[in-house]
């Protein structure tokens, strides 16, 4: 009995020895989602009518952490009742809460938030500005530092969205972003994610892609879904817009890559798919 129950012992030590580097380098379910805002224009796609779509996506694929866009203070409050997560962003307007946010919505117990702001895609980033060529309206970025609880590792994620108008204002949101993001992560793993309104091949993502990875381009396995995220409220017709990215520093692996497709009823959540990426800590 008591050999027996050495080796017993002795194999629960060997699985806790080895389940403990996997528990340790759990990979980050990340995600961005370009919200459509909250708009009566919207008729049957308005925001009521799939708020619950939203939430249900979010929840069924197991984000840990989703930058999204255009989500007006309604909006965001309502993400913000999802059971499990945190948030942070200010509306784009007044740096409070006016107007459309870049918010980064995050799950509390895998992440602890270490330090968080904003900035503005303009000439004058540290308050409320249109930048360049940009006419409809103010452009920002929302920022985070977090730790992972999983693994102790630290990291910034910066959620964006670049003008669909100014062809300036998109090449030179992207530079500003990049110096900008540098400076807040030094050393440590770099997320940058959000609608760009720019596509493969364009400058801003060539300016991105000089300093970081498109995610899609080392995913380890095949990337998933269309090719594009902007499904204009149609599911029935192909996606070939690709404006909505994932780029990372050197430090991610990329598990995998996909564009999710999910519809209810033959109803898209929102006007754009939501971009998922698998990370691991390389």
């Amino acid at each position: 009995m008591r050999r027996a129950a050495r080796a017993l012992l002795a194999a629960f030590a060997l699985a806790v020895c080895t389940l403990a580097p996997a528990v340790a380098g759990r990979a980050l379910e990340v995600a961005t989602y370009n919200l459509r805002l909250d708009t009566p224009a919207d008729g049957p796609n308005a925001w009521p009518h799939r708020r619950d779509a939203v939430k249900a996506l979010i929840g069924y694929h197991g984000f840990d952490l989703v930058a999204t866009q255009e989500g007006l203070p309604g909006q965001i409050d309502d993400l913000a009742a999802m059971a499990g997560f945190r948030w942070v962003g200010v509306g784009r307007d007044d740096g409070v809460r006016g107007g459309e946010h870049a918010a980064i919505f995050y799950r509390h117990a895998r992440l602890r938030l270490l330090a968080h702001g904003d900035f503005w895609l303009s000439e004058t980033p540290d308050r409320p500005s249109k930048g360049w060529d940009g006419r409809c309206c103010n452009r920002l970025a929302t920022w985070a530092r977090f730790a992972d609880r999983a693994s102790g590792r630290r990291f910034v994620a910066v959620s964006v969205h670049f003008d669909h108008e100014g062809e300036v204002a998109r090449r030179e949101s992207a530079r500003l972003v990049l110096r900008r993001a540098a400076a807040l992560a030094g050393s440590a793993p770099l997320l940058v994610l959000g609608d760009f309104n720019a596509g493969p091949g364009s400058e801003p993502v060539a300016l991105m892609t000089a300093a970081l990875r498109d995610a899609r381009a080392i995913s380890a396995t095949p990337p998933y879904g269309p090719e594009g995220t902007f499904n204009g409220f149609h599911p029935e017709r192909p996606a070939t817009e690709r404006i909505d990215h994932v780029f990372v520093s050197r430090h991610w692996r990329v598990l995998r890559w996909g564009v999710l497709t999910d519809s209810i009823d033959g109803r898209a959540p929102s006007d754009h798919y939501p971009l998922a990426v698998r990370l691991a800590f390389d």
